[in-house]
């Protein structure tokens, strides 16, 4: 359910914004979309999996927030962000 670590550094890689970078909202939120990525396949198997579905929406709620701080304080960052991630928003 969880992501490798080294699919977690490739995802700082590629969404920092500058080197060593791993706290920015970007890697926050591509790091986020990976987790809830994985949960979202586990509970299409496991349907009665409660406890993780709650985690799931825990997860999704951070990443909104973090999605709105973006969006509030660059709004090309976010809208780069979305489109790199495919995210509908």
């Amino acid at each position: 359910m969880s992501i490798t670590q080294e699919r977690k550094q490739e995802l700082i890689k590629e969404f920092a914004t500058k080197e060593g970078d791993t706290g920015s909202p970007e890697v926050q939120v591509a790091i986020l979309s990976e987790r809830i990525k994985n949960l979202t396949e586990h509970l299409k198997e496991h349907d009665k999996d409660f406890h993780s579905r709650r985690g799931l929406l825990i997860m999704v709620g951070q990443r909104r927030r973090l999605l709105d701080y973006l969006k509030g304080k660059d709004v090309s960052r976010y809208e780069n962000l979305i489109s790199r991630l495919g995210l509908r928003r």
